[in-house]
């Protein structure tokens, strides 16, 4: 996925703190990066995987 144009957009749950995600979703799928980290690289997903990482996250599966 080429991100090379892309504007990223923080998480609205990030207020005004920079420890978050930021993402972009394409046609082709999305992808997230470290909002305090951007240059660090960013995980790219297809849409079939981007739907699973969404479901995951909504059941709190994720959650410590």
């Amino acid at each position: 996925m080429d991100l090379s144009d892309t504007r990223w957009r923080k998480s609205s749950f990030s207020g005004a703190q920079n420890d978050c995600v930021e993402l972009v979703v394409r046609g082709a799928g999305a992808a997230v990066r470290d909002s305090k980290n951007p240059e660090e690289g960013h995980v790219s997903f297809a849409n079939a995987g981007w739907s699973a990482f969404m479901g995951i996250v909504k059941d709190g599966r994720l959650d410590a």
